[in-house]
């Protein structure tokens, strides 16, 4: 085990605070203003991990952090001191959730070991207001309704991600190549999926404290870049929020996404690399303790 000292955990827990913070902010005004975002406020509330939550500084496994024990932390879950030093359990940690973890190293092997696909151009958002007679975000259509149904009509649909496709109209899930289900979520989801990416952040917050936060944060920052494409190749002109759009109803549009999804696909590799380091560092230790 490393122990850093009182005055360095405590810096590195502020800066982690400092970072939250700068994420969070916007989000907390909206709210108690009764106002949103579609881009800003997705994670909170798709996710619903509060910033209270991802407030909270894991040093992740391996670390002590001396002079904490006069802290609130100990009696946070999964913690226990040893003297003045206080660090994580991870042996109660996987006891508890060595289902959690294998499940993300099963998932996330089997989403990094398949070919990437980069042929759905961001229809999913057009899918989930095919049809419809309203849209989702309550903001404009830039091709308006009948528009937006004729993009839909004209191009495949392709969507892997279940999380995405539990969305589509009725309509258009007939029109989906796949029947994405919980169930069949390792054999279908694909690193080129720009929500399967999106998702790095749900793994990490999932397999909290055992990771560092920093880890989870690094996710946070990638899923919101990922909202924001998701966002400029959606249906909605949100250009009065200084979004332009990504016109995937165009083919210079659509190389413009592949060229997004190209980008944030290697980043997501990175980080699900990272993920999956993680989770089996936690399964080998508490094999080393038992």
């Amino acid at each position: 085990m490393i122990v850093w000292e009182q005055q360095t955990w405590r810096d590195l827990e502020e800066a982690h605070h400092a970072r939250v913070d700068a994420a969070s902010g916007g989000h907390l005004q909206r709210r108690r203003r009764g106002a949103s975002h579609p881009v800003e406020d997705f994670l909170w509330v798709y996710y619903r991990y509060r910033p209270a939550q991802l407030r909270r500084w894991h040093p992740g496994p391996g670390v002590g952090l001396a002079d904490a024990v006069s802290s609130d932390r100990p009696t946070w879950r999964y913690y226990r001191s040893l003297g003045s030093i206080v660090t994580l359990d991870v042996e109660a940690f996987v006891a508890a959730r060595g289902d959690a973890l294998r499940y993300v190293v099963d998932l996330l092997s089997a989403i990094a070991a398949r070919p990437a696909g980069y042929g759905c151009f961001g229809l999913h958002e057009w899918a989930m207001v095919y049809g419809a007679d309203e849209t989702r975000h309550g903001w404009p259509l830039r091709l308006g309704a009948a528009g937006t149904d004729e993009v839909v009509r004209s191009r495949p649909l392709r969507c892997t991600h279940y999380d995405a496709f539990r969305f589509f109209t009725p309509q258009a899930a007939t029109r989906n190549e796949h029947r994405p289900t919980l169930q069949l979520r390792s054999q279908l989801e694909q690193p080129g999926c720009v929500h399967a990416g999106m998702d790095c952040y749900k793994w990490a917050f999932t397999l909290a404290p055992g990771i560092s936060s920093g880890l989870t944060m690094d996710c946070f920052d990638h899923a919101r870049r990922a909202r924001e494409v998701d966002m400029r190749a959606s249906p909605y002109d949100l250009r009065d929020l200084g979004y332009e759009p990504i016109a995937v109803e165009t083919p210079a549009g659509r190389a413009q996404y592949v060229q997004e999804q190209q980008a944030l696909a290697r980043t997501a590799a990175g980080l699900r690399s990272r993920l999956v380091q993680a989770a089996r560092t936690l399964l080998d230790a508490a094999r080393l303790v038992a």
